[in-house]
């Protein structure tokens, strides 16, 4: 690694500031497996309301497309559920770390952690956000199949000449 000139003050606020935001990954990661299982939690209500009251025995077009919607929004979820590998540095399995870290004088090594640690971040957003976006789909669904039940129900208990929708 090239000599480097950092300030070692600087360094380590840096280093403080990229443990914050990697800390934040986290947390954030958090918050969408929170939000995963209240999704999880809503299609089972939906799905208990929906065979309590045989909207969904009833086999009709409401009941096809809220079968449809509940399988497709649990497959979203079970999507953002799968155990993903999040990226870790350094790896201690793969990396030479006798041979590439420990070379380094202390100030090289915090500047090389703050680049791995920078690539960390990098890699487990991708991740964070493959999640995110399933679970921004599962809502909508989610929102679409309370939207059907409801229409159904007012169909088969206030338009009975619609029953056979």
């Amino acid at each position: 690694m090239e000599d480097l000139t950092i300030d070692e003050e600087t360094l380590e606020l840096a280093a403080q500031d990229v443990r914050r935001v990697i800390e934040r990954q986290k947390e954030e990661r958090q918050i969408l497996i929170t939000q995963m299982n209240i999704l999880f939690v809503t299609n089972t209500a939906l799905l208990s309301f929906l065979t309590i009251s045989r909207l969904i025995a009833i086999f009709s077009l409401f009941s096809v497309v809220e079968i449809l919607l509940l399988l497709f929004n649990f497959m979203l979820l079970i999507r953002s559920l799968l155990p993903r590998k999040f990226f870790v540095t350094p790896n201690l399995e793969t990396d030479d770390f006798e041979n590439r870290y420990l070379k380094f004088s202390p100030q090289e090594y915090q500047s090389q952690m703050l680049v791995n640690l920078r690539e960390t971040y990098n890699e487990n957003q991708k991740q964070v956000e493959n999640i995110s976006q399933s679970l921004t789909y599962a809502t909508f669904v989610t929102a679409g199949i309370a939207f059907v039940a409801l229409l159904h129900q007012v169909t088969v208990y206030f338009i009975p000449e619609l029953q056979k929708l």
